[in-house]
């Protein structure tokens, strides 16, 4: 029953949110951590997005059942009862925003319950059932695990918050729709109007180019605002070239799901690469 329960959170996704705004935490910081403050940014701002995941898990039950990929969950099995998976999500998600706005600051807590907002109620509800464009805007609640970390340090929104969120903003496109070209028939079967599934497969291929160019002059400001050094501005760059010429070669691939499960694989790496050389390579005393 544990496990049921933590398995609504989708560790997988927090943990990959967690050093997120770790990353954020860290370039602000400038080598100089306040380590309880760090730890209270993590735990409230993971539990709010466990909140948030939960509820999904909640609100998306009768969907999950239609798709290969989610009818084994809790919920659609109904080894857990819906009221108390709805009672826990508010649970984790009151208990995270109490930690940011009273242990971290109030900037945070806002932001957190942003994030919360955007996917719960922009996303999942309204967006995810109704347009091709959830995944994009759906994506604003993506990126604020880095701002988070990044505002818990500074109090404040500045040009670091904005090319941080950008950085996540931008990513996530390219690498939902990485995976939901692999599962487009389920994803149609299950009534899910994403862009593969309404405008096809090179449509979203070529949408995704535009998002991951722009992820160049995003590594590009990093260092330019004096955030990172030179280590970060080259890995940033060749990352976001190789993501880019392997995205571009696949409007010609004759095996779209080979293509499309190494431009996820190439996305993640490109993510957890890009935030581990941005936290060693932060300017600062260090």
């Amino acid at each position: 029953m544990f496990k049921e329960y933590v398995a609504l959170t989708k560790p997988k996704l927090i943990r990959l949110n967690a050093f997120a705004a770790f990353g954020g935490f860290w370039v602000a910081s400038k080598w100089d951590i306040d380590w309880m403050l760090m730890i209270y940014m993590l735990i409230g701002s993971g539990l709010v997005m466990a909140s948030a995941c939960v509820i999904n898990n909640y609100w998306d039950r009768e969907l999950d059942k239609k798709m290969e990929r989610t009818k084994n969950r809790a919920l659609p099995t109904n080894r857990l009862k819906p009221a108390n998976v709805l009672i826990y999500g508010i649970i984790l998600g009151i208990i995270g925003s109490i930690i940011l706005f009273t242990l971290v600051n109030p900037l945070s807590g806002w932001l957190g319950l942003l994030g919360f907002f955007v996917y719960v109620v922009v996303y999942t509800m309204w967006l995810k059932r109704t347009s091709t464009w959830s995944t994009s805007l759906g994506g604003v609640s993506g990126a604020m695990p880095p701002v988070i970390g990044y505002c818990a340090v500074t109090g404040s929104v500045d040009a670091g918050a904005w090319i941080l969120f950008a950085l996540l903003f931008l990513w996530q496109p390219a690498h939902f729709w990485s995976l939901a070209i692999r599962r487009v028939e389920e994803y149609r079967e299950a009534g899910f109007p994403l862009l593969p599934v309404v405008k096809g497969i090179k449509r979203t291929k070529l949408q995704m180019q535009p998002y991951i160019l722009l992820l160049i002059p995003t590594g590009i400001l990093m260092f330019t605002y004096g955030y990172v050094g030179y280590a970060f501005l080259i890995i940033s760059l060749l990352g976001s070239v190789l993501w880019l010429a392997h995205t571009l070669a696949g409007l010609k691939t004759a095996d779209t799901n080979k293509w499309a499960r190494t431009n996820f694989f190439i996305s993640i790496n490109y993510l957890m690469i890009v935030f581990l050389v941005m936290i060693v390579d932060t300017n600062g005393a260090g």
